[in-house]
């Protein structure tokens, strides 16, 4: 096998969700940059994969990270602190493919009730908790800061797992 075709076969197989490690910290912190206004860095990665009340799974086709779901646990409940793909891998349904899978691993943990906060003009997120079964509880008025200084408004979502 040559090693375009090896290549080839590393980058065409099908993505796999699998728990995050710390090696893989500035590929998340890529990943959330190219998603988010404010990034986190490595350290703040390396941070999170380190505590126990924290979960993080990536999605990796090949040997690329090119997308991840990331919570906080405590006393039987989750909130989503961010879920990211890779420009290049969006829409085509892997993120709803991630978050599943990641909520499978939050009922497996014992949580019973998963919170989130979205942009309430963040169509693409907005549908995938929709999608996933999430429902409007609350709203934060002002809740985001855009790098230009707008405030956006932040729906809280919920989803019980049990």
């Amino acid at each position: 096998m040559t090693l375009r075709a090896l290549l080839r076969f590393f980058r065409d197989r099908p993505p796999v969700v699998e728990a995050a490690t710390p090696q893989d910290a500035a590929a998340l912190a890529r990943l959330h940059a190219a998603s988010f206004h404010r990034g986190w860095g490595d350290g703040e990665f390396e941070q999170m994969l380190r505590e126990q009340n924290t979960m993080i799974h990536r999605l990796r086709q090949g040997r690329a990270v090119i997308g991840f779901a990331a919570s906080r646990l405590a006393a039987g409940e989750a909130e989503i602190l961010s879920i990211a793909l890779s420009p290049g891998h969006r829409g085509r349904g892997l993120s709803r493919e991630l978050f599943l899978t990641h909520l499978g691993h939050l009922a497996g943990r014992g949580v019973r009730t998963v919170f989130l906060e979205v942009e309430e003009n963040n169509v693409p997120a907005r549908r995938l908790y929709d999608r996933t079964g999430f429902m409007v509880v609350g709203r934060r008025e002002r809740y985001y800061k855009e790098a230009n200084g707008v405030e956006l408004n932040a729906l809280v979502m919920r989803r019980d797992l049990s």
